[in-house]
């Protein structure tokens, strides 16, 4: 505790709404880099979205030589076929092939030349098998899920504070999702149903940083009736810092252990857990709470002297 007093002390006075407007031109540059990805390099959807065939196969006499499998699934003429190894014993491989034209006798029948060609030398811990009406029903409902959930996210902050407040999540929210669908895009990363996961936990984790400030925002419109809005949010974010600051290191030290130990298939959320846990804290000070600002947020006067003109307006009415 005392060496993390010393790194960020408790009564640190940042000016951090001095650089709003700096901020939200990196992040407005970086939503149009993110969106112009998606729209002319598209996904590297996985089985789960594109369909196809998966396979975890494991070496039952050590470690397997890829280059040999390679090799001999290449020469099926079963299409793309990529291989990669996973786990601590160099003994585990999965193996993706794209779908065959034709319905599941089609793809039944390569999952068959798979396991020959490979012999008795492999063990099968998991096939799957994707159809393309399938996939395209998971793309749909994926993206039905995650607008859904940043709704009912934004719809719940609504409710629980003031409009403005309700606007700053939704709009943190969308740069969030919108951001971490794109870092898919640019970088070529398998986006799966485990990538799916990562975007709502990360919209999960944002407006729960989120909802921290805000909360200690609206505690300070009480509390100092007279201060400038200005000068209430900058107290309120540092007020908080070292809250944030203790929840992103305990965050970093999990999804850090699940990017080095948890192997392949746990590549992609890692990375996306990794994104989102900086973006989330970044959009929550220069994405959500400048919000409050341009939509004119009320002080605490204000709202006592527009709660007084009201019961004077009602005192009056006949």
């Amino acid at each position: 505790m005392r060496l993390i007093e010393r790194i960020l002390p408790r009564a640190t006075k940042i000016d951090f709404v001095r650089y709003r407007l700096i901020a939200m031109a990196i992040s407005g540059g970086l939503i149009l880099a993110m969106v112009a990805s998606m729209a002319f390099r598209g996904f590297n959807f996985g089985i789960d979205f594109a369909g196809g065939i998966l396979v975890e196969a494991q070496a039952t006499g050590g470690p397997a030589d890829l280059q040999s499998m390679r090799s001999t699934l290449g020469g099926l003429g079963l299409g793309e076929v990529s291989l990669q190894e996973f786990g601590a014993t160099g003994r585990d491989v999965m193996i993706r092939v794209q779908r065959q034209e034709g319905d599941e006798k089609a793809q039944m029948a390569a999952l068959s030349k798979i396991k020959e060609s490979l012999g008795a030398e492999f063990t099968y811990r998991r096939v799957e098998i994707v159809g393309p009406k399938v996939g395209g029903e998971l793309v749909q409902d994926g993206i039905l899920a995650v607008t859904l959930s940043v709704l009912a996210i934004a719809v719940y902050v609504w409710f629980r504070f003031e409009w403005q407040f309700g606007v700053g999540a939704l709009v943190a929210l969308g740069h969030d999702v919108l951001a971490t669908f794109g870092l898919f895009s640019i970088t070529g990363l398998e986006f799966n149903l485990n990538a799916l996961a990562a975007i709502l936990t990360i919209a999960g984790y944002s407006i729960n940083d989120t909802v921290v400030i805000f909360d200690r925002v609206r505690e300070n419109l009480r509390k100092y009736k007279t201060m400038s809005l200005y000068d209430l949010i900058n107290l309120s974010i540092n007020e908080t810092l070292s809250r944030t600051f203790l929840t992103v290191l305990t965050v970093l030290v999990t999804v850090l252990a699940l990017f080095l130990f948890g192997g392949e298939v746990l590549h992609g959320f890692s990375i996306a857990l990794l994104w989102g846990l900086i973006l989330g804290t970044f959009s929550t000070i220069y994405v959500a709470i400048p919000m409050l600002i341009y939509f004119n947020l009320r002080t605490g006067q204000q709202q006592e002297e527009d709660e007084a003109a009201a019961a004077e307006a009602g005192s009056r009415t006949p």
